[in-house]
């Protein structure tokens, strides 16, 4: 499936992925150490560093299909995260400049996915069109 991402490799998605993994684990550290700071914590610890690991899987796809659903989830846990993000800033457990770049970070991590999911289906129904004598599929 390599190529799928568009201009960015999956090398440097791969390491793009897992310096947001980092720099969610460092953000959790500075959250205050309350019942709501230790509950988001969890949450963005968990989609946070999913995303990277999901991403991982979907380069290791056997098919178009099985990288379509596995890049699926790598947009679900990035958009779940930007939740987590948003709700931090919006309870002020965090001020919203120390979430500015991670968030922007977030969204261009959804950006980037849903074009990969994007492309590898045209590609797929491009390919099925040409194993199909009369489709429509162009």
């Amino acid at each position: 499936m390599r190529g799928t991402t568009g201009s960015m490799s999956d090398p440097d998605l791969k390491k793009r992925t897992k310096a947001f993994a980092i720099r969610i684990l460092k953000l959790v550290d500075a959250l205050p150490k309350t019942t709501a700071g230790r509950a988001l914590s969890s949450q963005i610890v968990r989609s946070g560093t999913s995303i990277g690991a999901n991403y991982r899987a979907a380069c290791r796809a056997k098919s178009t299909a099985d990288f379509i659903a596995k890049m699926a989830i790598v947009e679900e846990e990035a958009d779940e995260t930007l939740f987590w993000l948003e709700l931090l800033e919006e309870s002020e457990l965090l001020p919203a400049a120390k979430l500015t770049a991670i968030k922007q970070e977030a969204d261009e991590l959804i950006a980037i996915t849903v074009t990969s999911i994007k492309t590898a289906r045209r590609n797929r129904a491009d390919n099925s069109a040409l194993r199909i004598p009369n489709s429509t599929l162009r």
